[in-house]
C-alpha cells in the first residue's frame, strides 16, 4: 500500500467522531429540556417577575410615577414604574443571587449523577464517543440552560413589563437618556452576561456531579456549596477573599447600563467565571475518566 493511501485510510474517523459528539449534545440538549424538572424550574423562573411586576403595580396603585428613592427590594425597582423595560433589570437582579443559580444547581449536579443513579451512564459510555466527549456535552447542555433559564426571565419581564407600564426611553445610571430600540439592545447583553456568570458555577456543578452515584445528594451538595459561598461573600470579616468568590462580581452587569459602559468589573467577572469553569472543569474531567462505572 503507498504512503498516500496509508494516509487516506483515518480520514473518515473524524467526521465520524464529529458527528456522534453532534449526536451526544443533541441527545443532552433534548434530554434536558424535555424534563418535566427543567420545565418546571423554567416555568417558576418565568412567574418570578411576572409576580415582581404585579407586585409593583399593586404598590404603586398603578401610577407611573416613580423614582430612584424608593424602598428596598432589587436593584431598579423604584424605576420600573416609570418605563416597563426596567423591570428586566430588576427580575434579573432578583433571581440572579437566588433562584437562577439554584435552578443552574439542580441542573448541573443532576447531568452526571443523575444518570448513574438511574442506570443509564454504563449504556451511554457504550458508544464511541468516549467519556470525554460525554462530559463535554453534559457542560455544553448546562451551558445551554444557564441561557435559556436567563432569556425566560429577560422575556418574560419584557412582557410584563409592557403590559402593566409604560415604556419608552431608558435613564442610565449615569443620568442620560437612551432610546427604547439601544436599551433593549443592553437588556439582551445584560441577560447573556448573566448567563455567562453563571458558568463557573456550573462547572462546580458537574464536578460535585462526578463525586457521587445519587442525583438528590449531588443537586443538594451544589445548591449547599452556592449558600455557604454566598454568605461567606457577605461577610466584611472575609473581605480578603471575596474577590475569588464565584458571585462576587454578579451583579457587575449593571455596568452595562452606564453611560458610557464600565467594563472592569464585567472583565474581572468574566475572568473569574473562566479560571472556575478551568479549574472544576478539569478536576470533572480528571474525577469522570478515571471513575469506576459501576451502575
Amino acid at each position: 500500500m503507498s504512503q498516500a493511501e496509508l494516509t487516506a485510510v483515518p480520514a473518515p474517523r473524524a467526521p465520524r467522531r464529529a458527528l456522534w459528539s453532534l449526536g451526544i449534545l443533541r441527545s443532552e440538549l433534548a434530554t434536558t429540556l424535555r424534563r418535566w424538572r427543567t420545565l418546571a424550574l423554567l416555568g417558576v423562573l418565568a412567574a418570578v417577575p411576572v409576580l415582581i411586576g404585579i407586585a409593583v403595580r399593586i404598590e404603586s396603585g398603578g401610577g407611573s410615577g416613580g423614582g430612584p428613592g424608593g424602598g428596598g427590594g432589587p436593584a431598579f425597582l423604584s424605576q420600573v414604574t416609570g418605563n416597563g423595560l426596567f423591570l428586566v433589570f430588576a427580575a434579573l437582579s432578583a433571581t440572579l443571587p437566588v433562584f437562577l443559580p439554584m435552578a443552574v444547581g439542580v441542573i448541573a449536579g443532576d447531568s452526571v449523577a443523575g444518570e448513574a443513579s438511574g442506570g443509564t451512564l454504563r449504556y451511554l459510555l457504550v458508544a464511541p464517543a468516549g467519556r470525554t466527549r460525554l462530559l463535554l456535552a453534559k457542560y455544553a447542555s448546562v451551558l445551554v440552560f444557564c441561557l435559556v433559564a436567563t432569556l425566560v426571565v429577560a422575556a418574560s419581564a419584557l412582557a410584563a413589563g409592557a403590559l402593566l407600564f409604560p415604556v419608552g426611553e431608558v435613564t442610565t445610571i449615569s443620568g442620560t437618556r437612551i432610546g427604547y430600540g439601544e436599551g433593549l439592545l443592553r437588556a439582551g447583553l445584560i441577560a447573556v452576561a448573566v448567563a455567562v456568570s453563571l458558568t463557573g458555577f456550573a462547572a462546580l456543578g458537574l464536578f460535585v456531579s462526578t463525586l457521587t452515584n445519587s442525583g438528590i445528594a449531588a443537586m443538594a451538595a451544589t445548591v449547599g456549596v452556592l449558600i455557604t459561598v454566598q454568605i461567606l461573600d457577605t461577610m466584611p470579616q472575609l473581605d480578603a477573599i471575596h474577590p475569588y468568590l464565584f458571585p462576587h462580581y454578579w451583579l457587575s452587569f449593571t455596568d452595562l447600563l452606564r453611560d458610557p459602559v464600565y467594563w472592569d468589573e464585567m472583565a474581572r467577572n468574566l475572568g473569574l467565571q473562566a479560571l472556575y469553569a478551568a479549574v472544576f472543569g478539569s478536576a470533572a474531567w480528571a474525577r469522570f475518566t478515571t471513575k469506576d462505572i459501576t451502575v
